[in-house]
Formats: structure tokens, sequence, C-alpha cells
């Protein structure tokens, strides 16, 4: 069923959540991504390049740049590594940025945040070519989207569409809420539900009464980063809720934005953490990937 279906998706059950499983689909989405990342090199006779730079040792990014650039050699795509010390300045960050947007061998260039003291992420993260900007957060590829032209896309957002796709949810028409405005997941995310055709509400902090914005939605993204921000009970019966929130409790256990246990007993839908949108935001950063390398090497004749 597709997402700009004008039938709903058929609710489940009361009390029956699906648990929508980012694993599996992410993984159907790699092999799809592996087969075209083979159609290029036959193509073109290299791989794709992705060029991952990181700097400092932050625990989380290192396991986040790990598995990138690990999934990123399974699909076929060459990764090309730039471990920085913690006290890499702005100017050597947007010297090595200028250097990857001049090199022919690369494609993609993700830059992990966060970045060191005193560096202008905003100039960084926009020092990068568009045409390389894998995680879809240039200003050129935000336009792009909220202009219904979408090239490179936000990895989460666009992963969030891509499950809900694969689960035959029909966006067209439905009320959703996005509860957190950055400019990584929510912002994109309402841009990403408007192309769809839903009805888009975005929360904030200057929202009134979240308890109420959340219980008329019928799809709910939560992307607060706060571990349990939002109560199970407030979620509308036979809801589809995707949980970006990815949070270490005192316990070491990662939890969601959401009060999983008794979210499930409500939502038709539900995103379980970890195991949900993680995955797919990897998978939709490598398909950026080779979208990247496809749309050069046409723009190159």
């Amino acid at each position: 069923m597709s997402i700009t279906s004008s039938e709903p998706a058929p609710t489940p059950p009361s009390g029956t959540a699906v648990v929508l499983d980012g694993r599996a689909v992410a993984a159907r989405v790699q092999q799809a991504v592996a087969a075209r990342a083979n159609e290029f090199a036959a193509r073109h006779g290299r791989r794709p390049g992705l060029a991952v730079v990181q700097v400092g040792q932050d625990p989380a990014s290192s396991v986040y740049v790990r598995n990138k650039r690990k999934a990123s050699l399974e699909v076929g795509i060459e990764s090309f590594a730039h471990d920085l010390p913690a006290a890499t300045g702005e100017a050597q960050l947007l010297d090595l940025v200028k250097r990857l947007n001049r090199d022919e061998r690369v494609d993609g260039i993700l830059v992990q945040l966060p970045l060191g003291k005193g560096v202008d992420t905003n100039r960084v993260m926009d020092s990068i070519d568009p045409a390389k900007d894998v995680d879809g957060f240039h200003p050129v590829n935000t336009g792009l989207l909220a202009q219904k032209r979408p090239r490179l896309r936000p990895c989460t957002p666009f992963g969030v569409i891509r499950l809900a796709s694969e689960y035959g949810m029909a966006l067209r028409g439905m009320r959703a809420t996005v509860v957190g405005a950055s400019n990584i997941v929510g912002r994109p995310m309402a841009l990403e539900l408007l192309l769809a055709g839903a009805t888009v509400t975005v929360c904030h902090t200057g929202t009134r009464d979240l308890r109420a914005e959340v219980e008329r939605a019928e799809l709910l993204v939560a992307a607060v980063g706060k571990a349990g921000f939002i109560p199970g009970e407030w979620i509308r019966p036979g809801a589809a809720v995707f949980d970006v929130g990815i949070n270490r409790t005192a316990s070491g256990k990662l939890v969601g934005d959401v009060d999983y246990d008794r979210a499930a007993q409500r939502a038709g839908w539900i995103t379980p953490v970890p195991g949900g949108l993680g995955p797919m935001t990897i998978a939709m950063l490598l398909s950026n990937a080779v979208d990247a390398a496809f749309h050069r090497a046409a723009a190159a004749g």
C-alpha cells in the first residue's frame, strides 16, 4: 500500500500494538542500496565514497561512527575515515571539508556532531557541498524538501516515512504530531509528513497543552531527547508511535522519549528503542550516499 493512498491503513486490534521492526526494514533497504552501489561501480569504475569526520572520542559518537563505517563497507560503499583530535579548531575543519568537497572519490560527507568547543557548527555544516550532504542538513537540501523537491533528505525523518510505508500506513490526511522542533529531526520531520499529505502539528517549548496535542495525534513522532517524556496514557488508541529518542538511564538501559510499556498497550503501531529508528537512520544515510554518487555522476555528464 502506498503512503499516499487515500485509504487508511487497517487499525490493529486494541491492545496489540504492532512493533515496527526497524532492523528488518533497514536490512531490506541496505540490500537495495548494495545492489545500486554495485551498479554504480560497474558503470563508473569505482565504488561510491563516503567520508566520515569525527572530532574527539565522545563515546556515543564513536559507536555511531563505527556502525556507519561498518554498514558502508557491507553495502559496497568506500569509507574514508577522518578521526581528528578533540582540540581540532574551526579553521582546520573548514579546510578539511573544502578538500573533501573537491575530492572526486568522495560522494558524501558526514561530519559527526558534536564538534569541539568554540566551533561554529552551522558554519562547518553549511560549508559542505549540498550535493555531498548525505545527512540532509544543508539549507539547500532543507529548502528543496520544503519546496516539495526533495533530493538528499534528513536521514531520521526519511527513515520514519520509509518505515511507515513498509507497514502500509496511509499518511495522506492523517493527523500527525511531532514533539520537538530541532533542525535535525523535528522541523524536517514536519516537512516530510506534509510532503506525504498529513496534517501536521509541531510541538515545542512554547506549546501550551502538550498532552492535548499528543492525545489527538493519529501519528506521533517523539524527538525530544528525554527518557519517558511522553506518558503512555497520552497515546491515542490505535495511533502510530515513532520514537526517535535514544536515552541511557542510570542503570545503562536504552529507552526512548515515550513510556514504551504503557504506550504499547494503547498504540496501533510503535517503534522499539533500540531497534526502531536507529537502524533506519543508518540505512537512509547509506541510501543518500548512493543517491549522491548517481546525482554527481549525472551532473558531470
